[in-house]
């Protein structure tokens, strides 16, 4: 049973690389193959690859739109903040003129955005209490008023004596840390000065032991040489009393 499954896969295998050769040797089957092989490889691989890629691009072209409309709004918005002029307050209308209807009023100094150009001496504003009106262009600044200002200062002078409460903290661990320092560079000048005594003394005996040695060296060989000299005149004197002896 296996020896026949075996031979019909050995037939199978012949047939199709007989089926092989003919195509790769007949132009028509091989330029059919070769276009069947191509239209598999670009839509298994190519199509895919493309698709990611044009996606990727895309993507990144969004992001790139979606921040630059984000910093347009931005700029956009900052352009049209105003700010009413600094009188006790002034009367709202429904539209630009003042025979319109009164909506109520918006105290000076209130911060506002302008939604519209100015129509008949009027502007559209949108006040901070969400209410879209008409005031007269005249009250309308872009320049902060003086509650603003006042405002600003004060935060100002408040994030300043924060610093300043925050310094006068430090500053007495700022100064112990001085007064420490000092203490160490003390000592240590106190231990470069003994160190530098102590090195004095060293090189002052090292001095005087090579003196002592010279010296006395000198006096070990002035002493060997006056030896030497004592008894040269002694033995002289012998060997000359001896040969008057002997001449005798």
């Amino acid at each position: 049973m296996i020896s026949r499954f075996a031979n019909f896969l050995l037939l199978r295998a012949a047939k199709f690389h007989h089926r092989l050769a003919i195509v790769m040797l007949n132009p028509y089957y091989f330029y059919k193959l070769s276009k069947t092989w191509v239209t598999l490889m670009l839509n298994r691989i190519v199509l895919p690859t493309l698709l990611v890629l044009c996606s990727h691009f895309s993507v990144a072209q969004t992001d790139d739109e979606q921040v630059l409309a984000q910093a347009a709004a931005s700029t956009e918005q900052s352009a049209n903040i105003g700010y009413i002029v600094d009188n006790l307050f002034i009367y709202m209308h429904s539209g630009p003129g003042k025979n319109y209807r009164i909506l109520g009023s918006v105290d000076a100094g209130t911060p506002v955005t302008i939604t519209s150009e100015i129509q008949e001496e009027f502007i559209q504003i949108l006040d901070d209490k969400g209410r879209e009106t008409w005031v007269e262009a005249k009250f309308v600044s872009t320049q902060p008023g003086l509650k603003q200002q006042l405002q600003q200062a004060n935060e100002t002078l408040k994030n300043s004596q924060i610093e300043v409460d925050t310094l006068r903290d430090e500053l007495p661990l700022l100064q112990q840390a001085n007064n420490d320092l000092l203490a160490d560079n003390q000592r240590l000048q106190q231990s470069i000065d003994e160190l530098q005594t102590s090195l004095n003394e060293q090189r002052q005996a090292s001095t005087n032991k090579k003196q002592k040695e010279q010296h006395l060296m000198l006096t070990y060989g002035g002493a060997i040489a006056l030896a030497g000299l004592l008894f040269g005149v002694i033995l002289t004197l012998l060997l000359s009393r001896r040969k008057r002896y002997d001449g005798w």
